[in-house]
């Protein structure tokens, strides 16, 4: 049984660290893209 788990889990813990990766990365691309449109 953990056999079968243990490969999902490895998945789900890479796929939960770039979902909060790209959480916190995105916010700071798009703030960057757009702060010079909003504020020349």
């Amino acid at each position: 049984m953990y056999g079968v788990f243990g490969g999902y889990t490895r998945w789900a813990v890479v796929f939960l660290i770039i979902f909060v990766l790209f959480i916190l990365l995105v916010p700071g691309y798009a703030g960057a893209a757009v702060a010079p449109v909003v504020d020349p």
